[in-house]
């Protein structure tokens, strides 16, 4: 999801790359939840966090979907998101010790927390937001250890492709008037990102990357 704000006024001013140290260590989070509560529907999943999840909780999509995650537009394009309920908006990962009970196959975006990223020059590099996370006693951290994923260079490829895609796509849905060609492109996407299961036996990344493909075809 995209936030068009100055990036003084959310970060510390600096870049950062995987191997730098960033101040972003909260120390386990140890009697903190509140980034899993009250983000709406900002938590959106990619490709990838939609496979994690899935092949973590034993469910299809199909089954997230009836209590887990939801769909929502995020600028012009149908995606999941992470469905908070309550009068909290609690993640529906957060267990009654306030800890998240799927840790190892949380979303990108809870990996990164408190840091985002910046795109450019068909790439990206990482931020750290100042206002976001509560807590005060943060130490420093290898950026790649903060965001714990396995591959990391496999997988920044994979994010900046999924980002300029989507940006490619959200261009499309803008420029056309004809509401059922959005439609149809958008049910396109579902199917073909979420909703086809994917070959266990094969790497994910490589079944990602046919998969752009015949997506790239298809959008025009």
């Amino acid at each position: 999801m995209k936030r068009n704000v100055d990036l003084k006024e959310i970060s510390d001013g600096r870049l950062y790359s995987a191997n730098d140290m960033v101040k972003a260590d909260c120390g386990g989070c140890q009697g903190c939840s509140a980034c899993c509560r009250g983000m709406g529907s900002s938590i959106v999943l990619d490709p990838l966090d939609a496979w994690r999840l899935g092949t973590w909780l034993h469910l299809s999509f199909d089954q997230m979907l009836e209590r887990q995650i939801e769909l929502n537009l995020a600028d012009g394009v149908i995606l999941p998101n992470l469905k908070m309920a309550g009068p909290e908006e609690r993640c529906p990962f957060l267990n009654d010790a306030g800890r998240c009970a799927v840790h190892p196959a949380r979303p990108g975006v809870c990996r990164l927390f408190p840091l985002g990223r910046y795109y450019e020059n068909h790439g990206f590099r990482y931020f750290l937001q100042i206002h976001e996370c509560p807590s005060k006693s943060r130490s420093k951290i290898r950026v790649s250890k903060w965001v714990d994923t396995p591959r990391l260079k496999d997988y920044e490829a994979f994010v900046t492709e999924w980002h300029y895609f989507l940006n490619y796509l959200e261009e499309r849905v803008r420029s056309c008037q004809d509401a059922g060609k959005v439609r149809e492109l958008n049910l396109y996407m579902l199917k073909q990102f979420y909703l086809l299961p994917w070959d266990g036996e094969r790497d994910f990344y490589e079944v990602f990357r046919e998969r752009l493909e015949a997506a790239r075809e298809a959008v025009g």
